[in-house]
């Protein structure tokens, strides 16, 4: 009798269990109720989180709605996290993306970061035929794969940065901005510049172009310096600089070498100039981190308080800084990506099929976003570049505060909030005499 009713029991919780299966279904089971969301990056890092914290709040606004339309339905976002770990070592940034193919099931992709690490990564993803959406990496190579073989590459679409060849072109017309205030504040005529970029692939294209401009330029390259992304000290390299007597220091640094090299140059106060890209100061703690150093560096990055490039700008800003105590960097445009593109091209298209969304999102002008007043892709679905497209901000640290000075008046195009380019005071002092 014992017997009759433990197996009475145990059919019973059998039986239940399979009734309610969809609640009790493992994790990385999709359901047919949500669209899951990988996000990839090092998320131990200022990039990585920038990544999570944008996807997080683009899918609390959009489940707040009930979801996006799919067809008849609305459908919730269900945001997976990976950590890529891409900094450090590429083969766990692979593993990730892998995990989120084969454990997690996800239907869409954003993020990623370094380029040698982006581009593994888009084959696993392509590999499944997943729609992967760029937000950080920066080579042109990762593009331009969707024109050499589109068939397999065209589930990948670059959302943020625009590609290294474009942030030449910004850093190169900032440089010639600086240029002129060099000749009008200083009388200096034909600036000496060095180039102080960490050793990074997507980089490389970058200081070739530069090295072919600055004679087009009227300017003198003294001499270029790679240290490592995660150097701790690079006086060696500032000194460096120093001797070869260089106005303009054109910095190319997308980790924590940015941080190391502000501070030690405002230890030395280095009389030069700072123009280029130095992802670390696009945050908050930068000014922490570079003891007050900091003051004057120069980077490129997307979202400035005070900046707005659509009327949704400034309230996602204000909305993240509430929410995580800091301005989103650059890499926090996974909120554009959620938000701004692919929940449109879902609504269109009425699928979360990559095989409908992709014409889709080839041939529309997207408008939800706070990047950018359009945001558009090129035949090779990188991003397009221009005034009223994507442009990005020059950024430049102001007595401990952030400040856009760039796009002002760039082929009759001008963001509201720009404030003129500012020379360190030591600077002036030298040349001045």
């Amino acid at each position: 009798m014992k017997r009759f009713e433990r197996a009475f029991i145990f059919s019973s919780i059998c039986f239940i269990l399979i009734i309610f299966s969809p609640w009790v279904m493992p994790s990385g089971v999709a359901t047919a109720q949500g669209i899951k969301v990988g996000v990839i990056g090092p998320m131990n890092f200022m990039q990585g989180k920038g990544q999570w914290n944008g996807a997080t709040l683009a899918a609390e606004e959009i489940n707040a709605q009930g979801g996006i339309q799919v067809g008849n339905k609305k459908m919730k976002i269900e945001l997976v996290k990976a950590d890529s770990n891409e900094f450090i070592n590429l083969t766990d940034a692979t593993n990730a993306m892998e995990r989120l193919m084969t454990q997690s099931k996800v239907d869409f992709v954003v993020g990623g970061f370094r380029s040698e690490a982006v581009l593994p990564m888009q084959d696993i993803a392509m590999d499944y035929k997943k729609l992967f959406i760029g937000c950080g990496a920066a080579h042109p190579e990762i593009c331009a794969r969707v024109g050499k073989n589109y068939n397999r590459y065209k589930y990948w679409f670059r959302l943020t940065p625009t590609n290294s060849n474009y942030l030449v072109k910004v850093c190169l017309i900032n440089l010639a901005t600086v240029g002129e205030v060099l000749k009008k504040e200083l009388g200096i005529q034909k600036a000496k510049v060095a180039i102080v970029a960490e050793k990074a692939m997507w980089i490389d294209p970058m200081i070739k172009a530069i090295e072919a401009n600055l004679p087009k330029m009227g300017m003198e390259l003294v001499g270029v310096w790679r240290p490592s992304d995660k150097a701790t000290d690079v006086t060696a390299e500032l000194t460096g600089l120093q001797r070869a007597d260089a106005q303009i220091m054109f910095t190319i640094f997308s980790a924590s070498v940015g941080i190391t090299f502000a501070r030690q140059a405002g230890e030395l106060k280095i009389p030069a100039a700072s123009v280029g890209i130095n992802v670390e100061s696009q945050k908050d703690g930068f000014w922490a981190a570079t003891q007050g150093m900091g003051n004057y560096a120069v980077t490129t990055t997307t979202y400035v308080r005070g900046v707005d490039y659509t009327e949704r700008t400034a309230p996602f800003i204000e909305k993240y800084v509430s929410r995580f105590g800091e301005v989103p960097t650059y890499t926090s445009d996974t909120y554009g990506a959620i938000q701004g593109v692919l929940s449109e091209a879902i609504e269109m298209a009425g699928s979360i099929d990559a095989e409908k969304l992709i014409p889709i999102m080839e041939k529309t002008e997207f408008k939800k976003g706070t990047s950018a007043p359009i945001v558009k892709f090129d035949k090779d679905h990188d991003l397009v570049f221009g005034p009223r497209y994507a442009t990005g901000i020059a950024q430049q640290w102001q007595d401990g505060k952030m400040k856009g000075w760039w796009p002002n008046e760039w082929e009759g195009y001008t963001l509201k909030g720009m404030v003129p380019y500012k020379l360190p005071p030591w600077m002036i002092e030298k040349y001045k005499k």
